[in-house]
């Protein structure tokens, strides 16, 4: 009886052993698939579109008395219309559409439009009263943006990976 229960503990510690033996090779065979370094190189368009907008505001529906400050005041709404076109361009534009029915009769019909973007690199080619509105152009090269983008954070792909 003896000799039984020191075989099986003999065969436990071997079990034991052999299973540790196993997992520290499968531990090893797959951090070496960790053990590498990766070198990254940038990556440039092709080409690059230019894409333009207009912004139009009236001068004489802005709210104030003096006609210097609604001319301003015409020329500021005129440019944030025009970076709203942009962002249109850009980043399209999203629609919502509610309809009410009642006894198969269109009650409520809602159309709602949201723009949500930032634009950076664009640049106002001229602003000009057009009779009593204010309009001002604007330009964007998407090579400016990408040379913006370069500088904040690099966009990159795999040059090489070594492995150790």
């Amino acid at each position: 009886m003896i000799r039984w229960v020191i075989m099986k503990l003999k065969s436990k510690k071997l079990v034991v052993a052999f299973s540790l033996a196993v997992s520290a090779t499968f531990m090893t065979g797959c951090s070496s698939v960790y053990d590498k370094h990766v070198q990254w190189q940038s990556v440039k368009p092709e080409h690059f579109p230019v894409i333009h907008a207009i912004g139009y505001a009236p001068i004489s529906l802005q709210k104030s008395a003096n006609e210097t400050q609604r001319m301003l005041m015409a020329l500021k709404a005129s440019k944030i219309a025009a970076y709203a076109e942009l962002a249109e361009q850009v980043y399209g534009q999203q629609v919502n559409n509610k309809v009410t029915m009642s006894d198969l009769l269109i009650n409520d019909n809602q159309l709602t439009a949201s723009i949500q973007g930032v634009i950076r690199g664009a640049k106002v080619v001229k602003s000009y009263p057009v009779g009593d509105t204010y309009a001002t152009e604007l330009s964007l090269n998407f090579e400016d943006v990408y040379n913006i983008y370069q500088t904040n954070q690099n966009r990159k792909e795999i040059k090489e990976v070594s492995y150790f």
